[in-house]
């Protein structure tokens, strides 16, 4: 991830912890939900999100977890609870605080960036949700998107045991090129942030990680980003005091531009889950 990405992470969710508990749901997930039945509270999808990753590394075995880009901590509350240690990464501060603050046994939370994170030990699991559509710029060709990606999955397999597993979430480029892209959603809302495409993501991967589950969630953001507008909608007076007018006018425009880019399979959402290619692992 470059300095400008890092500044980007920063420029959007240092924006005020206040003004993000007003819509997001009392996990404060900011991510992709995952609708199990109809007529899901959006609390109960992130819950099912949540355990999706948890169960994903197998929290029974793994020992201690990294969660690279660990948001306000939802994923560490839930490791902590179970009596597992885990490192969560950041570059947000004002995250940071929120996380160190809930003081979970067993956490540590750093304002890191994960290419300059040397851990000690290695885990058994490594979740990541809504990092990796920051680690590339617009300006990167896509030899060095791949490569950036590339870098990304060796240094995750090198920090994971050999039957380690690592569960991963991101936004995507579907039916829409990157030069089709929204200037205003690059300036404003993630500056200088590229999303991958899959092809990206597979070629970055092979060789390093073998696939074992693979789910396009894509419908499932387009709700989430409904519900998160719905939800700031109705508090619009409070985030206007907390973050003044502008800055709410701006999240009302990206959220409703970000639900459509998913319902109209511009843009997509992939969860992987994948495991070291040299692990040997079995059922």
């Amino acid at each position: 991830m470059t300095t400008d990405a890092a500044a980007a992470i920063r420029h959007h969710y240092d924006v005020g912890n206040e003004f993000y508990r007003l819509w997001l749901d009392e996990s404060l997930t900011y991510s992709c939900a995952l609708r199990e039945q109809p007529g899901e509270t959006l609390h109960a999808a992130q819950e099912n999100k949540l355990r999706f990753h948890l169960d994903a590394i197998r929290p029974e075995t793994a020992g201690t977890v990294l969660d690279i880009g660990c948001g306000w901590g939802s994923i560490l509350e839930r490791l902590a609870a179970k009596g597992i240690r885990a490192v969560g990464l950041t570059l947000s501060d004002e995250q940071a605080a929120h996380v160190r603050a809930r003081a979970y046994p067993g956490v540590e939370v750093r304002v890191q960036n994960w290419t300059d994170y040397e851990p000690g030990s290695r885990f058994g699991g490594i979740i990541s949700v809504g990092a990796f559509e920051h680690f590339a710029t617009p300006a990167d060709s896509p030899e060095e998107k791949i490569a950036r990606y590339r870098h990304f999955f060796t240094r995750c397999r090198d920090w994971l045991t050999d039957t380690g597993t690592l569960s991963l979430q991101t936004i995507a480029y579907a039916n829409m090129s990157r030069d089709a892209a929204s200037s205003f959603m690059q300036r404003e809302i993630f500056p200088g942030a590229d999303l991958p495409t899959l092809a990206e993501i597979t070629v970055a991967a092979d060789g390093i990680f073998e696939l074992e589950k693979f789910h396009n969630g894509r419908l499932d953001y387009a709700w989430t980003c409904g519900e998160w507008a719905r939800r700031l909608r109705a508090r619009r007076d409070e985030a206007i005091e907390l973050a003044g007018p502008e800055i709410v006018e701006r999240y009302e425009r990206y959220l409703k531009m970000s639900a459509i880019g998913f319902r109209m399979g511009k843009i997509s959402l992939y969860r992987l889950v994948l495991r070291p290619c040299t692990s040997g692992w079995s059922r």
